[in-house]
């Protein structure tokens, strides 16, 4: 890891000081959690797996008009990206439905929405991050209509390039979580973080292999073997 004073660490990456104003360095740690962080591990290869997957995934949505934070790879782990002021929301895409619907609404697993549902969750690990409506969001100041139409917008955008990327390798996307962040420089709404298998629910349907963080969660197989795949058939060599 850099020896620079970190700004910010998260579950899964550092942010360090970037080397221009208006930039910041995103370090891809080898660390696995899941259900809130109360499940753990560290996994070596993981951090960079993610980093070059997520450079590719950004890059294909930046192609087709998606704003985001990435600007260039660094490193095995390391990316150059926007600062931002990340906004307090997970915003969850949901093509088929899996995970948390499921339980929440008793929706059978497995069960094809006719159009992608989009869900948005209060990013607060203590309370569990609850889900929140569109009204929640303008009333306690975390956005306005004007941005949260903006952020469903893009949200939809980004599912459909994703969807394509993966439908042309073969793989599913089930669904995945985006967040969005206003550059500190102009104030910009971009598309922030990183998307990864870290973030998406994706399966071969013609084996029903799975590719993502889900693996690490109920432990049904090695999940950097996986991602290491995943990464193959996106084209992506490790460098």
């Amino acid at each position: 890891m850099p020896e620079l004073q970190k700004i910010y660490e998260g579950k899964a990456k550092v942010i360090f000081p970037g080397p221009k104003s208006g930039t910041v360095v995103q370090y891809f740690k080898d660390d696995a959690t899941a259900f809130n962080a109360k499940k753990f591990d560290i996994l070596k290869g993981k951090g960079e797996l993610n980093n070059l997957i997520s450079e590719l995934l950004m890059k294909t949505i930046a192609a087709d008009g998606v704003p985001t934070h990435f600007l260039e790879r660094l490193s095995a782990r390391e990316q150059l990206v926007l600062d931002c002021n990340i906004i307090p929301l997970e915003v969850v895409v949901r093509n088929i439905a899996a995970g948390s619907i499921c339980n929440r609404l008793g929706i059978p697993k497995g069960k094809e929405f006719e159009k992608p549902l989009i869900e948005f969750y209060y990013k607060n690990d203590d309370l569990g991050d609850p889900i929140v409506t569109d009204s929640h969001i303008i009333l306690l100041g975390w956005s306005n209509s004007k941005e949260v139409a903006q952020i469903k917008a893009l949200a939809l955008k980004v599912n459909k390039a994703l969807e394509k990327v993966f439908r042309e390798v073969g793989i599913t996307l089930v669904d995945f979580k985006l967040e969005f962040g206003r550059t500190k420089k102009d104030n910009r709404l971009v598309v922030a973080d990183e998307i990864s298998p870290d973030t998406c629910r994706l399966y071969d349907p013609a084996s029903q292999e799975k590719f993502d963080k889900d693996i690490f969660r109920f432990d049904t197989g090695d999940l950097v073997s996986a991602y290491g795949k995943l990464a193959k058939k996106l084209g992506i060599s490790q460098r």
